[in-house]
């Protein structure tokens, strides 16, 4: 892909830096320090979207060529948010709260430039299967999931044995709906 733009990730997450590098464009990664808060009021079905437009408002100081990726993934539970675990109890609870049913993922997306801005929501559906309680622990102990929204990763083992069915974008629960990005970056 040959962009008119110097592309910057604004993303610590290891995932987020392989996808943006498997669709074969040259980025650098410039983070900021960005509060997460949102409105209590705000439905959360727009919170991850929201979140990628305010990381993005950061980047006040863009060059005329840079364009600046931002994002936030969610994970909703029966119309609850799931953050990221603070330890393996909270792991445990939330992967057990997830344990044969459906949830969604939700990815929202900001493109920058100094002059334009483009956001978008990516929603991919996920159905476990009914996890053993020793399954769970086994995933916890072994992986250690506590960087991720909902306590899991889909490309790890409790993804590979645990999910019945996606419906959507697969790279959407990794973090970063490649598809509809890379559409967006030929259309900006």
């Amino acid at each position: 892909m040959n962009l008119p733009y110097h592309l910057i990730l604004a993303s610590k997450s290891p995932r987020r830096q392989e996808l943006l590098r498997s669709l074969e464009v040259d980025f650098e990664i410039r983070t900021k320090e960005v509060d997460e808060s949102f409105p209590a009021s705000m439905p959360v079905s727009e919170v991850a979207e929201f979140l990628a437009v305010k990381k993005s408002a950061a980047f006040e100081d863009l060059k005329a060529n840079e364009l600046v990726i931002t994002s936030d993934t969610t994970v909703l539970n029966e119309g609850k948010i799931l953050n990221k675990a603070e330890n393996a109890e909270e792991a445990f609870e939330m992967i057990q709260s997830l344990s044969g049913k459906t949830h969604e993922v939700i990815t929202g997306v900001c493109l920058r430039t100094s002059h334009k801005k483009v956001s978008f929501s990516e929603v991919t559906k996920v159905t476990f299967r009914v996890l053993e309680t020793t399954e769970i622990e086994h995933y916890i102990k072994r992986y250690k999931p506590f960087d991720k929204a909902g306590a899991y990763g889909i490309q790890e083992w409790i993804g590979m044995v645990g999910i019945e069915k996606i419906e959507g974008d697969f790279y959407n629960v990794m973090g970063l709906p490649l598809h509809r990005l890379y559409k967006q970056l030929l259309e900006f």
